[in-house]
């Protein structure tokens, strides 16, 4: 797994909560009582303005936007939502969540508007990386791609070495 600086990791949490709060209205349109999505994302900011991290709340955090996402309807833009910021706030203990935070933002635009998708999902790609430090940009868009699938997309997320 690479290494990231401290500062890196920050920059990391920071854009993936702009990615997870981008797509938040799609989770509490939804669910309008369930405040763990946005919660998560509050953490998450809280992390990254003061650097203190207690695992259990980053973890806590995480884990209740990841059951809000369970509890959505599968497949749904809610449900993606919910895990960009479940994954947004992990990014605290792991950088590399930060790109689970990004691309599950972009599956809940797909989601949100299935015939606009390929325009929706291109757009809202070049904002995340628009908005990604230049020195982790394409190391970090390159392994989120979008791929045209029938009259859709598909968003896949390449893994692989240094990962």
């Amino acid at each position: 797994m690479k290494k990231y600086s401290r500062e890196d990791q920050i920059t990391m949490a920071t854009w993936a909560a702009d990615c997870a709060e981008r797509v938040l209205p799609l989770f509490e349109r939804a669910y309008p009582g369930d405040d763990r999505p946005r919660s998560a994302i509050e953490v998450c900011r809280t992390w990254v303005l003061t650097g203190v991290f207690r695992m259990t709340e980053i973890r806590g955090a995480s884990l209740a936007a990841h059951a809000a996402a369970r509890d959505a309807e599968e497949g749904s833009a809610a449900q993606y939502a919910a895990r960009a910021a479940g994954q947004a706030v992990a990014t605290a203990h792991v950088p590399q969540h930060a790109y689970g935070g990004a691309y599950y933002a972009l599956k809940a635009v797909a989601a949100a508007d299935p015939a606009n998708a390929v325009v929706n999902v291109a757009r809202e790609w070049e904002w995340q990386a628009e908005r990604l430090a230049e020195g982790l940009r394409e190391e970090i868009m390159g392994r989120i791609v979008v791929l045209k699938h029938g009259g859709g997309v598909l968003v896949k997320l390449r893994k692989g070495d240094g990962f």
